[in-house]
């Protein structure tokens, strides 16, 4: 039996569901999870999402995505359905660590069947079934390619279809990065032949902005951001204090990276942001530049090699330096 027909087989089985994303929740981890919910869901089953933490606003949107229970705000009803559930689907993440100390010990201590679907670099051994492909360009595109090896792909209809297209165009910043192939474009149409309407998807994530939100990044742009010297490199950083003063609210900064990566001769850009005691970072990069090395080495991180995240425990200033003295080493040998 294929690991597919395998993971079909313990889903069909089992009553009492969970599925489990990432800690920080993203379009593809949500896109993903909901995706999985809806299928299951169809099914007849007991199937309950616990993600470490809540959803951006911009993502709140997604079908039954206020159906989601956070392990912050709803921890003991969160401990209860890891440790009653049968079967627990870890989607987007490859190593218990990623749903944040907190939640990781009642991951790990569940005794429910784990199956893991992801696209992450370096998998760990927690899981009894494991799809874990690291070429391919988001979790979403990979629980299509689940439904189509199982066979059951005829059950794809317009509301998980929009969940695996919210996953895959945010994972690839709107099918730009070399991870997308044409299969991923050939999966995008069928989404689209079920009923997904895809520019609704897209006006939701790009096009719902608040004025605080735009504030902020035009003063991150125009007054935070540092191009190194005679370098392709450029980065961005904002203080708690300066969150607080634009009105943050969770998701505000997100593709703010990519801006910076969108500037002409930028190859490598990184984001600092200072909150929840850390400093959290977001790498970015193209060409010959891998950010997922960086992160490893010095930021207690990892990921892509064109898009990564890492963290600091230190101040935004001390991280700042530590990420320019340190970046020399990963410039490509030309």
């Amino acid at each position: 039996m294929s690991e597919a027909q395998s993971i079909l087989s313990a889903l069909q089985i089992a009553n009492r569901i969970v599925v489990v994303a990432h800690k920080s929740p993203d379009g593809d981890s949500i896109g993903s999870s909901m995706a999985m919910y809806h299928l299951l869901k169809k099914w007849g089953k007991d199937v309950r999402v616990v993600h470490p933490d809540a959803a951006p606003e911009y993502l709140q949107w997604v079908p039954d995505q206020s159906t989601i229970v956070a392990f912050d705000e709803n921890t003991e009803e969160s401990k209860k359905l890891l440790a009653d559930a049968e079967v627990i689907c870890c989607l987007d993440f490859n190593e218990p660590s990623r749903v944040g100390k907190d939640m990781q010990p009642f991951l790990e201590q569940a005794s429910a069947v784990k199956i893991m679907i992801d696209h992450h670099l370096n998998p760990s051994d927690f899981c009894q079934f494991r799809i874990s492909e690291t070429s391919a360009c988001s979790t979403a595109q990979l629980l299509y390619e689940w439904m189509e090896e199982a066979g059951i792909l005829s059950e794809l209809d317009a509301m998980i279809g929009a969940c695996i297209y919210l996953g895959i165009m945010t994972d690839t910043g709107s099918f730009r990065f070399p991870s997308v192939t044409p299969y991923t474009h050939r999966i995008l149409a069928h989404l689209m032949e079920v009923g997904v309407v895809h520019y609704q998807i897209h006006e939701q994530i790009y096009d719902t902005n608040t004025i605080d939100r735009i504030r902020l990044r035009g003063y991150a742009l125009s007054e935070k951001l540092v191009c190194l010297d005679g370098l392709p490199i450029a980065y961005i950083s904002l203080s708690a204090e300066e969150l607080e003063r634009f009105h943050y609210r969770k998701g505000d900064t997100e593709g703010l990276v990519n801006q910076v990566l969108g500037i002409q001769g930028i190859q490598m850009a990184a984001l600092f942001v200072e909150k929840d005691g850390a400093i959290k970072i977001s790498f970015r990069s193209k060409g010959n530049f891998k950010v997922n090395e960086l992160a490893g080495a010095h930021f207690e991180g990892g990921g892509h090699g064109y898009a990564a995240g890492g963290i600091s425990f230190t101040t935004l200033k001390e991280t700042t330096e530590k990420f320019v003295t340190n970046v020399h080493e990963f410039i490509p040998v030309a």
